[in-house]
């Protein structure tokens, strides 16, 4: 096995190019003896002569002739390298993971689109799951930042930036729809369709229930917000969801919001990561631009419209 450096390998590169150790040392900002050095500490690790000495020029053996090719190879490989940490540093390349909540995924699209328009060269790996789920990826640290709802503050750094209300919806003939300010004990009877268990939007709604004295009634369970509206539409009970994921339903008329004291339920989406995280560049970058943007580009529902 040859065990040679780059330095070794960057001054015969020179010397082979010029044929020349003057010239070489010249452009490498060497003195003359200490090219010939590097020059014959790489012949004994090859165990082959690269140079030939023919009256006052010298010349590439064949060994050298097959060494200069792979140092030309080795040396457009190293410059391409550099070129793109250079290009990472400027945030012209790179690559980042989000992990979303599932409901999260109505929006977040848009923010990576928006984001990628000014770093057209950044890939972006998005991973949509429940909270369950989402919080056992940011204890494995196998992601860049985590977009989800309320979050437990242990082991972890939470920004909010974008409010999430949780609204009541029904099928628009729904005799509910009509009515205002309608009680909770008027809902005993309703039956409601709910995400699965570890669902932040079950939680959050069950906890508000519980907080209220009354009992959420679980007539069936979904594993998606698509999956609920579709089955609230069909008059299979009543649904708590997102304002974000409403956006098409609401204006085709295809749901109502129904007027539930105490709703919404107001929340905040956050972006989150484990403390101590380090980040890269582009994975700061798009931490910034949550914080400083996201809310501007992003569209969502009026409770007064819907």
């Amino acid at each position: 096995m040859m065990n040679f450096t780059f330095r070794q390998l960057k001054a015969f590169e020179a010397v082979a190019r010029h044929l020349s150790f003057t010239r070489a040392s010249e452009e490498l900002h060497l003195t003359q003896p200490a090219v010939s050095m590097q020059i014959k500490q790489l012949e004994e690790h090859v165990g082959l002569p690269l140079f030939e000495q023919v009256g006052k020029r010298i010349f590439l053996t064949d060994a050298g002739r097959e060494m200069h090719h792979y140092a030309c190879a080795i040396a457009t490989q190293l410059s391409e390298a550099e070129m793109v940490m250079d290009e990472m540093r400027g945030l012209k390349r790179g690559r980042l993971t989000i992990a979303v909540a599932s409901t999260a995924n109505y929006f977040v699209p848009r923010m990576i689109a928006a984001f990628c328009q000014r770093h057209s060269g950044v890939s972006v790996t998005l991973e949509v799951t429940n909270r369950e789920a989402l919080l056992s990826m940011l204890t494995a640290n196998t992601m860049d930042l985590a977009i989800m709802g309320q979050p437990p503050s242990k082991g972890l750094v939470a920004h909010p930036f974008m409010e999430n209300p949780l609204v009541m919806i029904a099928p628009p003939e729904h005799p509910l729809v009509a009515e205002k300010a309608i009680p909770l004990e008027r809902l005993r009877s309703e039956p409601f369709i709910v995400r699965e268990q570890g669902s932040g939007t079950r939680a959050a709604t069950e906890r508000f229930f519980e907080q209220h004295g009354e009992q959420l009634t679980a007539g069936q369970e979904m594993h998606s917000s698509e999956a609920i509206k579709q089955a609230v539409e069909a008059g299979l009970g009543l649904g708590v969801l997102s304002l974000h994921t409403l956006e098409m339903e609401l204006a085709l008329g295809r749901l109502a919001v129904l007027d539930v004291a105490g709703f919404p339920i107001r929340r905040q989406w956050y972006v989150v990561y484990p403390q101590g995280k380090r980040f890269s560049q582009v994975g700061q970058a798009f931490l910034d631009f949550t914080l400083q943007e996201a809310q501007g580009i992003l569209r969502m529902p009026t409770l007064e419209a819907a």
